[in-house]
């Protein structure tokens, strides 16, 4: 079965050290499109968490979202480097003195000077790292599910359609004998009113007939537009995970075999069945956009 491109999944987890959310959104796209917002604590582990998104979502485009919030925190004071403070005071002492002038406040220049107040950096515990992972993989189970659910909906919306086409199919080859009928008379009486008055090689007329009526003849379009339609229905109830550009191109095909039937017609009845089959395959494209 088919699998849509828009999709959604959401997954919270916990320990005894960080709470996690993880949010999926996804939507159509002719490729991976990831926007990813990780936080700062965990962005080591960037690369990682794109080659799992990568390997599950394969195509379309991906709004992810991971939240950490830590437990218990403690006060966690800065490191002060009082050797470099103290070169610092020294040095703004002696330009105090090399100017004959204060400086209004010392203490705090010496302290806003680059390298002396270090913040010690938040940490995750190896535990943390695999629970976040986890929690990730879960989401990203999440929002497939919710794409094979939403595909589902998506491939009899298209297996519609293409019954519908083919419903028009056999009304057109239901038209086809009578249409031919009509041109062969139509043919006839425009010969003998040209015969009449006229002088012409029969030979060379005959020769013109057939090429005229193999120009006309749309069964060989009417056979191959069936079988892409039995093939597109065929894909769809495929279980490859991948199907969005192989139907694209089967309704490619699908379009070139009714725009021929079109051009051929030569007959107000079949060209109302090909209207409506170019209604359908419009449908189809539109909804082939969201098939992964």
């Amino acid at each position: 079965m088919i699998k849509s491109m828009t999709g959604f999944g959401h997954a919270e987890a916990q320990n005894e050290n960080i709470s996690i959310e993880v949010e999926i959104k996804t939507l159509n796209s002719k490729f991976l499109d990831l926007s990813l917002k990780l936080p700062k604590v965990f962005n080591a582990k960037e690369i990682e968490v794109r080659n799992l998104i990568t390997q599950k979502l394969i195509r379309g485009k991906a709004s992810v979202s991971i939240n950490i919030s830590k437990k218990n925190k403690q006060l966690s004071l800065p490191n002060i480097d009082q050797e470099l403070f103290s070169a610092y005071l020294d040095k703004l002492s002696e330009l105090e003195e090399a100017n004959g002038r204060k400086f209004h406040d010392s203490m705090k220049m010496a302290l806003d000077a680059p390298e002396i107040i270090k913040y010690n950096e938040d940490q995750l515990a190896e535990e943390d790292d695999q629970l976040i992972i986890g929690t990730l993989n879960i989401t990203l189970d999440n929002c497939n599910d919710f794409r094979n659910t939403e595909g589902q909906t998506v491939g009899e919306i298209l297996s519609g359609y293409i019954y519908t086409i083919s419903e028009k199919l056999d009304n057109a080859k239901k038209i086809e004998p009578k249409r031919m009928d009509k041109i062969r008379t139509r043919l006839q009486n425009n010969i003998k009113e040209l015969t009449q008055s006229v002088d012409y090689d029969q030979e060379r007329l005959e020769q013109e007939l057939i090429y005229y009526s193999e120009k006309l003849d749309v069964n060989e379009e009417m056979e191959r537009l069936s079988i892409h339609l039995q093939y597109f229905l065929d894909t769809l109830n495929s279980t490859a995970d991948s199907h969005g550009k192989k139907l694209g191109f089967i309704s490619q095909e699908i379009g070139r075999e009714i725009n021929t039937l079109g051009s051929k017609a030569n007959d107000s009845d079949l060209q109302e069945q090909v209207i409506q089959m170019k209604e359908e395959l419009e449908k189809i494209k539109e909804q082939s956009l969201n098939v992964l």
